[in-house]
């Protein structure tokens, strides 16, 4: 009698799928055709070719100076990622007697759209660099000189960033050059990855009530810390309904436009935090803001709390936090606007109900002295009129006569 022959039992299905791997994978890995390491071009190494130092005006706005053409006059440049080329002052163009030919194009601003004329094939000459065959576009800027109480005679944006590695460096206040290449970024920051045509464009997180994901513009020309679009506003809900807005207004291209003043809960960009942040709502009626595929843009009182390194050839944008990082924010609330016009300094906008009014301050009364400083600087009267809850004096001439008027600073919170 013969013994039974035992039949194995089964395997469980993944022993079966192992053993079967297990057969195919000898002639898988022999069988197959050897894969070749492909050659990566690697790019030479990024080198610094000049630095240079830079003015912070109010709201953190970089302005350097530079030279263009044979034209020995230094001119004052703003350095703005906001700006999509490169541009010059209307009344520069003319003084440097530099030929401006028609052109169809036109430029949007938060006050209004213009048609544009151009300089073609322009150098521009900063310290260590000569940067050719620029075409700028030219424009009025009266009212950012009034309100910085400087000449501005142009604007440095894409055309410049999209030619270098260019490195902002507050904690020294100067600008780094390189050229293109690979680059090494200093430890301890964040490396964003924006979108960029020629306007840099960020994600970020606002917050009041709920987390809201949305995108910026990245905007080093815009001094202030937010500003959103009032159709992102009502769409998003982003604020609280019971939420105080001021009302005031801000310049830009364009002229000035009527805005409300208040305070973000929360801003995130990348891995940073920032509480309390100050913000401006204006009724975007021209789409600068490029609603809805943006919401507005984070200005450079924001962006200044980094050293900022911009690769837009990587499509990269390096943040590392600098000694301005804790810096307070600016809170306080005069509904009250002073420029700069014809070696004066004048009141140009008194807002209802605000200090500024309650103090009995009108339009176009000529700014002698805040707080007994008789120095005719804006940028120093500025920055007085920014302490909360004091009471400052302003000695104002209206109407060839002098008059003392004080004025409590309100916070916003």
């Amino acid at each position: 009698m013969y013994p039974q022959k035992k039949h194995p039992l089964p395997l469980p299905p993944i022993n079966i799928f192992r053993y079967v791997l297990l057969l195919l994978l000898p002639t898988f890995c022999f069988s197959s055709p050897r894969v070749e390491a492909q050659e990566k071009f690697v790019p030479p190494p990024a080198k610094l070719i000049t630095t240079f130092p830079f003015t912070v005006f109010t709201g953190g706005v970089i302005l350097v100076r530079a030279t263009m053409g044979n034209f020995p006059d230094s001119l004052n440049f703003i350095l703005d990622t906001g700006s999509g080329g490169i541009s010059l002052d209307s009344a520069t163009c003319a003084r440097l007697r530099l030929p401006a030919q028609p052109s169809d194009k036109t430029i949007l601003g938060i006050a209004g759209v213009r048609q544009v004329k151009f300089v073609y094939n322009e150098t521009l000459h900063l310290p260590g660099l000569n940067v050719d065959s620029l075409n700028f576009h030219v424009n009025d800027y009266d009212i950012l000189s009034s309100v910085y109480g400087e000449k501005v005679d142009g604007i440095i944006g894409y055309s410049f960033f999209s030619r270098f590695i260019v490195r902002i460096d507050y904690d020294s206040s100067r600008v780094y050059v390189y050229t293109k290449g690979t680059f090494k970024y200093p430890k301890g920051g964040h490396l964003l990855k924006p979108v960029i045509a020629s306007l840099p464009i960020q994600n970020a997180i606002v917050k009041d009530g709920e987390n809201i994901d949305a995108r910026f513009y990245f905007d080093t020309g815009a001094g202030l810390c937010m500003l959103l679009s009032s159709d992102f506003v009502n769409d998003s809900s982003v604020f609280d309904p019971k939420r105080k807005f001021y009302e005031t207004q801000a310049e830009g291209l364009g002229g000035k436009a009527s805005m409300k003043l208040t305070t973000l809960k929360e801003v995130r960009v990348g891995p940073y935090k920032f509480r309390k942040v100050p913000t401006y709502v204006f009724d975007d009626d021209y789409n600068v803001t490029a609603y809805p595929n943006l919401g507005g843009l984070l200005g450079n009182d924001i962006l200044r709390r980094f050293n900022v390194t911009l690769n837009y050839d990587r499509r990269e944008i390096y943040l590392l936090p600098n000694s301005h990082y804790r810096d307070q924010f600016d809170y306080s609330y005069t509904g009250l606007g002073i420029y700069w016009v014809a070696g004066e300094i004048r009141i140009g906008d008194v807002m209802p109900g605000s200090p500024a009014e309650k103090a009995g301050l009108k339009a176009d009364d000529v700014v002698l002295a805040v707080n007994n400083n008789f120095s005719n600087n804006i940028q120093v009267y500025k920055n007085i009129l920014q302490s909360i809850g004091e009471k400052v004096k302003l000695i104002i001439k209206r109407d060839g006569a002098l008059q003392e008027h004080v004025m409590r600073v309100k916070s916003i919170l």
